[in-house]
C-alpha cells in the first residue's frame, strides 16, 4: 500500500519593495478618509452653535439658520446647473473634434491650449468677467429683454452694469471647460478601435459611427467629467464674488441686478467681518455646501454604475 507524500508548498518570498508599495497604498487610502472624517467633524462641531443662533445674528430678513442658507444653497445649485448646461454641449463638441476630426497637429495643439485654460486662476476669470464680459453682455442683455421680456428667465428690470446670474454662469462655464474637455478627450481616444472599424465597415458615416460607437462608449466617462466640473463650479469663491452683484434672495431671473449670491461666495465676502456665532454660521454654510457636493458626487456614481456596460469608465 502506497501512501502519497505531500510536497511542501513553497510560499514566495515577499520583497521588501511590495510590502513597502503595499503598506504605503493602504496608509494613503486610509489617510484620505481620515482626512474627510475630520473635515466633516470640524465642521459638524463649529456648525453646532450657528442651529440654535439668535433671529438677530443672521444678516437680512432671515429669522434662523435654515432661512439664511437656503438662498445660498439655490444660488450654488442655480449658478452651477447654468454653467454646466452651457459648457457640457461645447466641452463634448471640442473632444470629439480633438480627437476624430482635428488633424494631428492641429489636435496636440489644441489639447496643449485646453489644459492651459484650465491653469488660469480664478481671481483671472473674475477681472475678466468685470473688465471684459459684462460690459460686452451688457447691450446684448438689454435686447434680450425687450425681446425676451415674456418669458419668465429673461424678465426686467435689466442690470445696467451685466453683473448678473447669466454672466457668472458664463463665466463659470469657462472654467469648468478645461476640465470637462479634457477628460472626454481622453475617454473618446481610449474608444476601442475594432468598434469604429465595425461601425464604418457596415456603412456607417464618421458621424453615425460616433454615435454608434463612441458616445455609448464614453457615456459613463462624460457623466464622471461633468460632475467634476459641476464639483468646480459648486466650490467656486473669488470668481463669483468678484463678478456677481449679490442678494439674499431667491430670484429665478437671469438678467436683474438682484441676483442669488453662493455660499462659498458669501463666505469669501462676509468672513473678514465675522465674529463669534457670525463665524460658526459661515462655517455651518460651508458644511451645507460639503453636503451638497457629497449628494452630487453619490448621485453621479449611482448614474454611473448602471451605465458600466459599453462603458469607458469601468
Amino acid at each position: 500500500m502506497t501512501t502519497a507524500v505531500e510536497r511542501p508548498t513553497l510560499k514566495a518570498k515577499e520583497r521588501p519593495g511590495d510590502r513597502i508599495f503595499s503598506t504605503s497604498t493602504i496608509v494613503s487610502g486610509s489617510l484620505i478618509l481620515a482626512i474627510l472624517a475630520a473635515v466633516a467633524v470640524f465642521l459638524l462641531v463649529q456648525s453646532l452653535p450657528a442651529f440654535v443662533a439668535d433671529p438677530e445674528k443672521f444678516k437680512g430678513d432671515a429669522t434662523n439658520f435654515w432661512q439664511y442658507v437656503g438662498p445660498l444653497a439655490f444660488g450654488t445649485l442655480w449658478s452651477a446647473f447654468l454653467a454646466l448646461l452651457m459648457a457640457v454641449p461645447i466641452a463634448i463638441g471640442i473632444a470629439l473634434f480633438i480627437s476624430h476630426y482635428a488633424p494631428r497637429k492641429l489636435a496636440q495643439g489644441l489639447g496643449y491650449l485646453i489644459d492651459l485654460l484650465a491653469a488660469v486662476p480664478s481671481v483671472v476669470f473674475g477681472l475678466w468677467g468685470i473688465g471684459v464680459l459684462a460690459p460686452l453682455v451688457q447691450p446684448f442683455y438689454t435686447n434680450l429683454v425687450e425681446w425676451f421680456g415674456w418669458f419668465p428667465l429673461f424678465a426686467g428690470p435689466v442690470s445696467g452694469t451685466g453683473r448678473t446670474t447669466l454672466t457668472v454662469a458664463i463665466v463659470l462655464a469657462v472654467m469648468v471647460l478645461p476640465i470637462i474637455t479634457a477628460l472626454s478627450r481622453e475617454i473618446f481616444l481610449q474608444t476601442p478601435v475594432l468598434y469604429e472599424e465595425a461601425s464604418l465597415a457596415l456603412g456607417a458615416t464618421r458621424w453615425e459611427m460616433i454615435t454608434m460607437a463612441v458616445l455609448p462608449f464614453g457615456r459613463a466617462g462624460i457623466i464622471s467629467a461633468s460632475m467634476l466640473g459641476l464639483g468646480r463650479a459648486l466650490g467656486e469663491t473669488m470668481a463669483v464674488a468678484m463678478v456677481l452683484s449679490p442678494s439674499r434672495d431667491v430670484i429665478f431671473q437671469l438678467l436683474t441686478s438682484q441676483n442669488p449670491t453662493t455660499i462659498a461666495a458669501n463666505i469669501a465676502l462676509n468672513f473678514p467681518e465675522a465674529n463669534g456665532v457670525g463665524v460658526n454660521i459661515l462655517l455651518a454654510t460651508g458644511l451645507i455646501l460639503f453636503v451638497i457636493t457629497l449628494v452630487v458626487n453619490m448621485i453621479a456614481r449611482v448614474i454611473i454604475n448602471r451605465r458600466k456596460a459599453f462603458s469607458g469608465a469601468n
